[in-house]
């Protein structure tokens, strides 16, 4: 299903600008946040990464660190990555993105937003406080996980309403198959938008997920906002 909107956003949203201050989180995968930039952002199904493909990417993500001097088991690893520079950061981000987003479309777990009820839940919490709390550019919410690109009025709003749309989501996806527990991963990925061709690229690559995974008419929902 592929939804469109003409309004135009209410909010300021503007691409990544390398002279402003960036937030850092400390959680599970990097997060870095900044007011009014447009970020991409990913979550998942609990059930959607075997525990040996997650195994192996993060072997690789540790080597990785290891082979330029950042240890992967210090608590501040994530501040030492973006204190180097900016290529270096560049590098980390391309080199684990196609084989983390290559595993999710292969369509691992129940797969249950592949149900149209289901996934409209997650559709329909996306664009409820759109223009509001957020400017909402493009999504895709595929069988096992979400892509969207969005713009937030400060560095703390994008974790926050992360964590409202999954804990809402979640309620109202257990409650409609009637069972109780963990729905969405703990944690998701983001990236900063930094230019105008990597917006369109970011846009493109949402379009064209459901394409990518394979999938039916109706076994995805597709939003995109004329800019």
């Amino acid at each position: 299903m592929d939804i469109q909107q003409s309004s135009q956003p209410l909010l300021p949203v503007q691409l990544f600008d390398s002279d402003a201050d960036v937030f850092i989180v400390e959680r599970k995968l990097p997060h870095w946040s900044q007011a009014g930039a447009v970020a991409f952002l990913t979550w998942r199904t609990h059930d959607s990464m075997p525990k040996e493909v997650l195994d192996r990417w993060f072997d690789d993500r540790n080597r990785w660190l290891r082979a330029r001097g950042i240890d992967p088991a210090d608590p501040n690893w994530r501040q030492r990555l973006v204190q180097r520079d900016r290529p270096v950061t560049r590098d980390f981000l391309d080199a684990f993105w196609n084989r983390w987003h290559d595993a999710l479309d292969a369509g691992h777990g129940a797969c249950v937003l592949r149900r149209p009820e289901l996934s409209e839940i997650v559709a329909r919490s996306l664009r409820h406080f759109d223009d509001e709390r957020y400017v909402l550019l493009d999504f895709v919410v595929m069988p096992n996980h979400v892509h969207l690109l969005a713009a937030f009025a400060d560095e703390q709003a994008m974790l926050a309403q992360c964590e409202s749309w999954k804990h809402y989501t979640a309620t109202q996806i257990n409650r409609r198959r009637k069972q109780k527990g963990r729905f969405w991963q703990q944690d998701g990925f983001d990236h900063l938008v930094r230019n105008e061709e990597q917006l369109q690229y970011l846009r493109h690559y949402i379009a064209k997920n459901p394409e990518k995974a394979r999938l039916r008419p109706g076994e995805f929902v597709h939003y995109s906002r004329p800019l």
